[in-house]
């Protein structure tokens, strides 16, 4: 332990921390160096009431979730309505080919990849809630500009932009939900904002199916879609300009004394709130930390299926399906993504250390829908139908492993790294899986089929080989000696008479990597 503490004076040192003195048992720590949560609960020595935590936990659910959970609804939505579009006409109006169709849900995100990791930079410098709404009032604008669109140049240009902006979203409400809540709770809340793609799913289905009866001369059903979708998305970004907060530590609904206690409640995940200052040598551990890695992998292999939202509606549709049936059963794979990822996040929370088993878990019925896609004769509809909807109950793997990386994932720098990461990660399988759906292989798509088998097949041993390194690393840490002499750390404070005093501060608001505190420990 002797010598993890020499190595932390050192990480420290080279951040602007500065001992006092080699008698001393406390260093002098710069403010901008350490968590921004460090001013709130430094020196604090009083425990927080549990009756207390929970009234704060229920006071900013009521104030954040219902945000979270409206938007994450929203941008799925816009995201999905060229997949509804297609049901609706835009394919014949634009002249789209198959491969131009395919073209446009890869360009989206691959301008997702070419802004993830600005927008993750912009995402630390800036104000977390206000900079998410000024992307979410641009692509609301660039949405409802679908509608104007006549080629495939034009759409080529809003789906570009639309990807710039709503990389700002996922790693936003990421680095928000470790801000407010304990690493348990984390869970569940990525979850339930998680699961509102579902909803946007079976709304989306509701509203196309409304917008075929809209009958106006010159405006075609997929332009009004558009339309509606962007005034929504527009109302929503102004919402979120007043009302979402960037912080606890400035939450407008908290009092002064709730949003310490806010504070207070998360030191138990040893990651504090955030830093607004880029530390290169968090950048470089994030980027060495094999971790990070696996959890790239996972990422772009488990999205690389991901092209099926895209494809879901010309799919039903060969099985010889009408339009109108076609619309109204593209909602049911939102019911399932609902029910699979709310019961998921319950079962990994109510069972310590499963998130690797749960996510295995929910792979077994996605294999079995392949085999029904590729092995029931075409002319089973209800099969094929079924199996189709069982590849989507793998869902929650993802959603799981969005959480997991959050709470295994400490430094605010590092954080907003592997973030990157992992969301470009998801950008990178989710470009090259609508190549996948080429006309040569119509209507049974064994190729696709294939490819998707293959990677449901992978993704279950990546979550396992995560979950043995990081027992791993726990067991290590675990058998360290502990070490009575661990110094202090201060931070200087003035007070409200004009008078500087030095207060301490907690490890866990010392903005330190996962593996600079080798008090973290890893979930699993």
């Amino acid at each position: 332990m002797a010598t993890f503490l020499r190595h932390l004076r050192m990480s420290l040192g080279s951040s602007g921390v500065v001992p006092r003195d080699k008698k001393h048992t406390d260093v002098s720590l710069s403010t901008k160096d350490v968590d921004t949560g460090a001013q709130l609960v430094a020196g604090l020595t009083s425990t927080l009431d549990p009756d207390e935590a929970l009234r704060i936990r229920r006071k900013i659910d009521r104030h954040i979730m219902p945000l979270m959970c409206v938007l994450y609804w929203i941008q799925f939505m816009d995201k999905t309505t060229l997949n509804y579009a297609s049901i609706l006409g835009i394919q014949k109006a634009t002249d789209l080919t198959t491969n131009e169709y395919n073209w446009l849900g890869t360009v989206f995100y691959l301008s997702y990849l070419v802004f993830e990791y600005p927008q993750n930079l912009a995402l630390q410098r800036f104000p977390v809630g206000k900079w998410m709404s000024i992307n979410i009032f641009i692509w609301a604008v660039v949405l409802a500009c679908h509608a104007a669109c006549r080629n495939f140049a034009g759409l080529v240009v809003v789906r570009f932009l639309l990807g710039a902006c709503e990389g700002s979203i996922t790693a936003g409400f990421l680095i928000v939900s470790s801000m407010f809540y304990t690493r348990t709770e984390q869970t569940l809340r990525v979850g339930y904002w998680f699961l509102m793609n579902g909803t946007a799913q079976v709304i989306s289905g509701f509203v196309s199916f409304g917008t075929l009866y809209i009958n106006t001369k010159g405006f075609e059903p997929w332009q009004w879609l558009m339309i509606m979708t962007g005034i929504t998305t527009l109302l929503i970004a102004v919402s979120f300009w007043f009302l979402f907060p960037d912080s606890p530590t400035n939450a407008w609904f908290l009092t002064p004394d709730e949003r310490v206690k806010a504070v207070q409640r998360i030191k138990e995940n040893q990651t504090g709130v955030e830093n607004k200052h880029f530390k290169t040598e968090q950048m470089i551990e994030a980027l060495t930390d094999p971790k990070t890695w696996l959890f790239a992998l996972f990422s772009a292999l488990d999205n690389v299926p991901n092209s099926l939202t895209n494809q879901q509606s010309l799919i039903i549709a060969s099985f010889g399906f009408t339009d109108l049936q076609t619309t109204l059963l593209s909602c049911v794979p939102g019911v399932i993504e609902i029910f699979t990822i709310f019961t998921s996040v319950q079962l990994a929370t109510r069972r310590p250390n499963s998130r690797a088993y749960v996510g295995v878990m929910y792979f077994i019925p996605a294999w079995l829908g392949i085999l029904l896609v590729n092995l029931l004769p075409w002319s089973n509809q209800a099969g094929l139908l079924v199996g189709q909807y069982l590849v989507g109950v793998s869902v929650p793997a993802f959603v799981l492993a969005l959480s997991w990386l959050n709470n295994v994932t400490a430094g605010h720098t590092k954080k907003i790294v592997t973030n990157a990461i992992m969301l470009s990660a998801y950008c990178i399988g989710n470009a090259f899986g609508p190549f996948m759906w080429k006309a040569q292989y119509k209507p049974r798509y064994h190729i696709p089929w294939a490819v998707i088998g293959a990677c449901y097949g992978i993704c279950p041993i990546i979550l396992l080989v995560i979950r043995a390194v990081l027992a791993r690393e726990n067991r290590i840490r675990d058998g360290e000696p502990l070490d009575d002499s661990e110094e202090g750390y201060v931070i200087e404070r003035i007070t409200e008479n004009g008078k500087r005093v030095e207060v301490k501060v907690d490890k866990a608001f010392l903005d330190l990597t996962d593996r600079q505190n080798r008090d973290f420990r890893y979930v699993l």
